[in-house]
């Protein structure tokens, strides 16, 4: 199957099924392509050929890698037992495990409700902190929220990256009544005891904090995907992700090979609208380096992401490098709406099925240039 990932925040809340976020991948395909149901093995980029687990070797003139980021459950001590055993644990970040997230928002009758924000790159920054206003909201309609402590425990030194949406994200949590915990680092879950210990990454002596948890969505930590890291001939960075012109998603070293997406070391937000922008980006780059030119570049980082607020409210963030501000419609969208509401819930799918997929879709720039009068 391919997952539009994006809306598992929505399924999370009740507001999707798991099977509107999904499509068989032979539906999904251009004509024309071979599809191998194989992973990855290795990429070698001297030889122009990649491996694949059945050891068939693949020979290319030309790469994309798109392999998106890595899940890594393991990476937390006793998480992946606590989402097998514990219905009151949940994260929106796999798919076998999305589905336990509403109804463990239905059964929470008070307590503790803690909302995790790991130490690593992550895609979708946004949503540890979605999932957390529709739960609340959810809550304060059920008569369960004044019996509730809601607490976002994230590793980040600030609510958002970008400060104009941090300083909005800072008054719906304030209005909200909750309590917000950074530079906490989940590390271990105890589904018998119930508890969550954290890092407190200020804290120079390694020091931990434990809580007591009674419904707990965890947002794990990420990494590049080992196929990456574990290259023969090196194409990443010192992170370990895919070395590539953040201008021109053109590799570093190999003029060849490009990259798109979460698995690249590109410094933007990891968001299903920065590949939108970044596939028109690669195509170009392709395309001039087709014909013997050196790509002429021209991505500025643009990426999105819908924080959504409540079950009929948003905030439409969209920035590039340096968290410049790049807002497509000529108002303040910093201001939580409906109408952005139902842009993420209704529009946003569309376009991803009907034109990102099938290549028509690169990004909202034409459009925000002509919102805008042509002065962005």
């Amino acid at each position: 199957h391919h997952y539009y990932q994006p809306m598992w925040t929505l399924v999370g809340a009740g507001i999707k099924k798991i099977d509107n976020s999904q499509r068989l991948m032979k539906e999904v395909l251009p004509q024309g392509c071979d599809h191998y149901v194989q992973r990855l093995q290795e990429i070698d980029p001297e030889k122009n050929t990649v491996i694949l687990d059945n050891g068939e070797k693949l020979t290319y003139d030309y790469l994309v890698i798109g392999l998106g980021i890595q899940i890594n459950l393991n990476k937390v001590e006793g998480l992946i037992e606590a989402l097998k055993v514990d219905p009151n644990v949940c994260t929106n970040y796999v798919s076998d495990y999305v589905v336990k997230t509403y109804p463990a928002i239905q059964n929470f009758k008070g307590g503790n409700a803690i909302f995790t924000f790991p130490n690593t790159p992550i895609k979708c920054a946004g949503a540890p902190q979605k999932i957390m206003y529709l739960a609340e909201e959810y809550w304060a309609k059920h008569g369960v929220r004044d019996k509730t402590k809601v607490m976002y425990n994230s590793a980040l030194g600030v609510i958002f990256g970008v400060k104009k949406y941090a300083e909005r994200l800072l008054t719906v949590v304030e209005r909200k009544n909750i309590n917000l915990n950074l530079r906490e680092s989940l590390t271990s879950v105890d589904p018998l005891k119930k508890t969550a210990t954290f890092d407190l990454l200020d804290n120079k002596n390694g020091e931990k904090k434990t809580y007591t948890y009674d419904f707990l969505h965890v947002s794990p930590p990420m990494s590049a995907p080992d196929v990456l890291k574990n290259s023969t001939v090196p194409i990443v960075d010192a992170s370990g992700f895919l070395d590539v012109n953040k201008y021109t998603c053109q590799h570093v070293k190999f003029p060849n090979i490009f990259g798109i997406g979460d698995c690249t070391n590109i410094p933007t937000s990891k968001t299903a609208a920065a590949v939108a922008t970044q596939n028109k980006i690669v195509h170009r780059s392709m395309t001039e380096v087709m014909a013997g030119k050196a790509p002429t570049g021209g991505y500025e980082g643009y990426t999105s992401c819908p924080l959504i607020t409540g079950y009929h409210s948003c905030i439409l963030a969209e920035f590039g490098f340096d968290g410049v501000v790049l807002e497509t419609f000529p108002i303040d969208q910093g201001k939580e709406r409906r109408t952005m509401f139902h842009m993420k819930k209704d529009v946003m799918p569309q376009i991803y099925w009907q034109m990102l997929l099938k290549g028509y879709w690169g990004g909202p720039q034409p459009y925000r240039k002509i919102m805008h009068l042509g002065f962005v």
